[in-house]
């Protein structure tokens, strides 16, 4: 018995002691229960702070001012006494005043307090001044029904406003550079033209509204919506003037001369006088200077820098030098209370108006190079070879710049795009197979290299040659049956078999050795986008047949007129390449010794005779009573030998006396009654007395 008390002992004591320590268990739990559920319910409150102050944040970004009303608290005496209505139209009065675009947040922080949660972040963002960074925004959010709601104040538009604040803006445009030719006459330049625009409120209500907006579109060739576009942009106000297009006198839509006087217009359109970039050399220009034209979200994206209402260069110098001729705007963003007393400036800048761009075009020259195209498919580029100056860079068709930088119609947009010619081409940057003009390069590569000797005979009968059979039925083909021929000859009468022959004498080796002394595979320091010039489309010639047609031209050389220029630039220079250079105060670069001095003496010559020789192909030029050495030349583009296929024209020219210009003029497609030679006369005239 003994034994069986010990035994109940202990488990009569365990058994009194267990429901208190169950007991102990229960409340621990409970306590601990009670903690973790605070803690996570803290947790979940403090998320929802963040998505609200984040959210906020976003619709700041995106300008969705409509969307914040439903982010704040519902009490308008936590709001600083402002409605909903109220703070939607003071972002939109205040942003959309002082130009504000790429906004941006960093370093946003909530963190808990006394009473909700309290937040900062740091906003970034672009105005018509200039950048406001890193700006320092607080606030508070607080549980309103269960939801966190963010309490605003006038210090969330900008910090340091408060009440009734506004906010003062002062812009000093820029003005932007304008673009001149060597003689200071203005090839992009700023001026003043007739806007046409409406007022929202002289519009008139309903069915009155929509037949005067009709009545202005059909009068100025508008669509109905793009009106109505333009009138639903966000800083649209009745009494605004809001533009839709430039309109001027040469277009019919107003009287000769004036701006047309309101009673003349449809009711609720009105005619401003606005500044603008014009472009008075038109289409004789466009493919060189471009236009300017109005900033998109893709350009707002890749530069900050940039406003909603800013214009930039969209094409040719206008692009290339944007940043140049843009400047800086100046002015001042500041905050003033309700009277109009200055409480704090965010930003102020001095204005920086663009820079002027000095090119070395002759606009007169380049007017007459231009209509001497007559809209043809060609270009014509002059330099003064000595100096490397571009004197002339046309293509032909062309567009009107004026029309793409201030509002150009669909109609006339499609009529360019449409058209088979392709007038946004700029052809002087185009690459072509040379034809015969290339025939001077050859020719003083083989007289440097001893394979050419100027008075050797060579006899040549007929008008087709082959090298032998392994050629098949192809043939290099002349145009006259001249028998000897020589170098002067072989240039007077532009024969390609004797080209041919020379050159598969002096073999490819030496024949590349010879180019690769021009400007093959070269970037030339110009601002104007163009492929290399090349020789052929492998590093070596896959047949003899390719190396004999490259000797007069053709194969697969692809030389645009500006490069040809450059490389012909060696025969008014003893052998030393110029390169050519477009603003004034470039630096003159040369390559000296890619042909001898005595190679091009005797080329030179030979070429007087192509104008003075009664059988030369450019004799109809010496009609022109003046100094002149030129070579002509045609290139064929076509599949097959035996077929027809497109003939470009070519005329190089210079002043072998003066060298004061050389000019290369070609044209795409020429017939028997014009070539590239017809082109030149009134601008070979206008150039001998240039320089």
């Amino acid at each position: 018995m003994s034994e069986n008390r010990r035994s109940s002992g202990p488990q009569k004591r365990g058994g009194k002691k267990w429901p208190l320590i169950i007991g102990g268990v229960v409340i621990v739990l409970g306590v601990g229960g009670f903690f973790a559920y605070r803690a996570y319910s803290s947790s979940q409150n403090l998320k929802a702070a963040e998505t609200t102050v984040t959210e906020f944040t976003d619709n700041l970004i995106a300008a969705d001012y409509e969307a914040l009303p439903q982010l704040l608290v519902t009490d308008e005496a936590q709001k600083s006494d402002y409605s909903d209505q109220e703070i939607i139209d003071k972002y939109q009065a205040v942003y959309g005043g002082v130009g504000a675009e790429n906004l941006s947040v960093e370093n946003l922080s909530v963190t808990a307090a006394d009473e909700g949660y309290d937040f900062t972040y740091e906003l970034s963002m672009t105005t018509s001044v200039g950048e406001l960074q890193n700006l320092a925004y607080s606030g508070t959010v607080v549980l309103e029904d269960g939801e966190a709601k963010l309490t605003w104040a006038p210090s969330l538009v900008f910090p340091d406003m408060s009440g009734q604040d506004k906010v003062s803006v002062s812009v000093d445009e820029a003005v932007r550079g304008e673009i001149l030719d060597r003689n200071q006459r203005q090839l992009a330049a700023n001026g003043q033209l007739n806007e046409l625009g409406v007022v929202p409120e002289n519009l008139g209500e309903g069915d009155e509204r929509t037949q005067n907006i009709a009545a202005i579109a059909e009068r100025f060739s508008l669509e109905v919506a793009t009106i109505e576009a333009a009138l639903e942009q966000e800083w649209v106000q009745p009494d605004y003037f809001v533009p839709l297009k430039v309109v001027d006198s040469d277009a019919g839509n107003l009287p000769e001369g004036a701006v047309a006087a309101t009673e003349e217009l449809p009711a609720g359109a009105d005619i401003r006088l606005v500044d603008a970039r014009t472009y008075p050399l038109g289409e004789a220009a466009a493919h060189l200077i471009g236009y300017v034209g109005q900033v998109t979200a893709e350009d707002l994206e890749s530069d900050p820098t940039l406003s909603s209402n800013s214009e930039i260069g969209r094409a040719g110098l206008e692009a290339t030098f944007d940043e140049e001729l843009r400047g800086q705007n100046g002015g001042s963003i500041s905050i003033t209370d309700e009277e109009g007393n200055l409480k704090t400036t965010l930003v102020e800048a001095e204005k920086t108006d663009g820079q002027t761009i000095h090119v070395t075009i002759d606009s007169q020259a380049q007017q007459i190079a231009y209509d001497a195209l007559e809209g043809q498919a060609g270009s014509t580029v002059v330099t003064q070879p000595t100096t490397g100056d571009l004197i002339v860079l046309t293509s032909s068709p062309s567009f009107d710049p004026n029309k793409m930088s201030q509002g150009i119609s669909q109609a006339d947009y499609d009529a360019y795009a449409n058209n088979p010619e392709l007038p946004f081409i700029s052809r002087f940057a185009t690459g072509y197979a040379p034809g015969s003009t290339f025939k001077v390069i050859t020719s003083a590569i083989g007289l440097d290299n001893g394979t050419i000797t100027p008075e050797e005979e060579v006899s040549i009968e007929g008008l087709k040659w082959q090298k032998d059979a392994s050629w098949g039925d192809y043939q290099v083909t002349r145009v006259s049956d001249v028998d000897p021929v020589n170098l002067r000859s072989a240039l007077v009468y532009s024969d390609n078999i004797y080209m041919a022959q020379e050159t598969l004498k002096m073999g490819e080796e030496a024949f590349r050795e010879g180019l690769n002394k021009f400007i093959f595979g070269e970037t030339l320091d110009v601002p104007i986008a163009m492929n290399t010039a090349q020789i052929s489309n492998e590093d070596s010639f896959n047949s003899e047949i390719l190396l004999a047609d490259t000797g007069y031209g053709q194969g697969e050389l692809l030389i645009n007129p500006i490069q040809q220029a450059t490389m012909y630039s060696v025969f008014a220079n003893d052998g030393t390449l110029v390169y050519p250079r477009l603003i004034v105060d470039a630096e003159v670069k040369t390559k000296a010794d890619v042909v001898s001095a005595g190679a091009v003496a005797t080329i030179v010559e030979d070429m007087q005779a192509v104008v003075s020789d009664a059988n030369g192909t450019a004799h109809s030029l010496s009609s022109l009573g003046i100094p002149l050495a030129a070579k002509t030349g045609t290139a064929e583009i076509k599949e097959t030998q035996d077929e027809s296929g497109q003939e470009n024209s070519f005329l190089l020219a210079f002043n072998p006396e003066k060298k004061n210009y050389l000019a290369i003029s070609m044209m795409e497609n020429s017939q028997d009654t014009t070539s590239a030679k017809n082109t030149a006369p009134a601008l070979l005239q206008y150039l001998n007395g240039l320089l």
